[in-house]
């Protein structure tokens, strides 16, 4: 048994910003991750070509700015490479391979009681934490829709999260599933590594350079969201023209707001809408089944594909091991309360990167949920002063 004041699930960016937030107070912890490593995600789950899709001002994690040589726009390399100088700066040491299985709250000792297992040793670790800080991040676990046939098909099936490379699927025909950042660059990297590519786009997006959305984020600190979503959608038309007659409209929801209100972010253009109107990418409705090889699409439309690769997201595992959290996550595994109120549940539970907002919403829990914790223990400390 390991009686820790606080505990942090999870080795990602969350957990390692929340790390170095308390760190910086001096509050001992301990973090522990199911990976044999810190940011599994960017390290082992992302497509070869991937940068961060904002600017790296916005892409921080508190304390540690990267070096003034960097990119505006970081590629995953060099941000995997920053991740690990923070671990280094801030001096954090989380315990790998260690899987939670369970958490719940002691009514009676006013605390959390862990159970994990590490997975080197094949032995049963046990915790108590008087804080517990769920930063195991909203995509732990692989979201990959039931569709009748999938079963059966006989080609490659796969997640956004194992695709690195079109270049196996070079002369092969590729369906992508889902297009959001992750699907569209990938239907990107397929056709111009020679895939006959179609994406599946069913819902409506809005579609932005990497510079529209910058000024975006800028124009927001002075401007009303409303007034910046009609400069942005303004610009995004000049730029695109109508992208209705290819299959892809507009939610009526400006982007920031649809971000701020839900959570879902704009699409970057890597030149997919490019190769979209040159018909070099082609874009399909939704899909009713697969018999074989054949997909059949809502609209009758059937083709054959060798490889479905799916950028349908990820879904969070927390409520898995997480008892006791109702306060704070619903069904789902996601905050209950909306943003900027979302990081903080009952009794001394916390989440981190739960919310949607990347890595400048990573940035803003790791702190609130440190400058919490640091008050509390002010506080406690001052009515025992009392007491004696």
């Amino acid at each position: 048994m390991e009686s820790v004041p606080v505990l942090i699930v999870g080795a990602g960016p969350a957990g390692l910003a929340t790390a170095a937030c308390l760190g910086q107070f001096s509050i001992p912890y301990a973090i522990v991750e199911r990976e044999s490593c810190s940011a599994s995600l960017w390290r082992n789950r992302a497509y070869d070509r991937l940068k961060l899709h904002l600017a790296k001002e916005f892409c921080e994690l508190p304390h540690m700015s990267y070096p003034v040589d960097a990119p505006t726009y970081i590629p995953k390399t060099l941000f995997v490479k920053y991740l690990d100088d923070y671990v280094e700066r801030f001096n954090i040491q989380p315990k790998y391979l260690t899987s939670v299985e369970s958490s719940t709250y002691d009514n009676d000792e006013k605390c959390w009681s862990i159970v994990a297992t590490d997975m080197s040793k094949c032995t049963t670790v046990k915790f108590t934490a008087k804080f517990l800080v769920v930063a195991s991040g909203e995509n732990s676990a692989e979201n990959i829709p039931m569709i009748p046939g999938l079963e059966n098909f006989p080609g490659d099936v796969i997640h956004s999260s194992s695709y690195k490379s079109g270049k196996s699927y070079s002369g092969k025909n590729v369906l992508v599933v889902g297009s959001g950042n992750s699907g569209m660059e990938i239907a990107y990297d397929l056709a111009t590594h020679g895939a006959n590519t179609s994406i599946v786009i069913r819902s409506p997006i809005h579609v932005m350079t990497k510079e529209l959305i910058r000024l975006g984020m800028a124009l927001a600190h002075h401007l009303p969201l409303n007034l910046v979503d009609k400069l942005l959608v303004m610009a995004a038309y000049l730029i695109f023209g109508d992208l209705s007659r290819h299959g892809i409209t507009r939610p009526k929801m400006g982007p920031m707001t649809l971000k701020s209100e839900t959570g879902r972010s704009a699409v970057i253009d890597v030149g997919t809408v490019g190769l979209i109107k040159k018909g070099i990418i082609k874009v399909q409705g939704g899909i009713s089944k697969i018999k074989g090889n054949i997909v059949k699409f809502q609209c009758s439309k059937r083709i054959s594909f060798d490889a479905i690769v799916f950028a349908t997201g990820y879904k969070s595992t927390a409520n898995i091991w997480l008892k006791n959290g109702e306060s704070m996550l619903n069904g789902n595994g996601l905050p209950i309360q909306k943003y900027p109120n979302h990081w903080k549940g009952e009794n001394g539970l916390y989440c981190a990167g739960l919310a949607r907002r990347g890595l400048a919403g990573i940035a803003a829990d790791a702190k609130n949920i440190a400058n919490d914790i640091k008050s509390l223990a002010l506080l406690e400390r001052s009515k025992l002063s009392t007491e004696i």
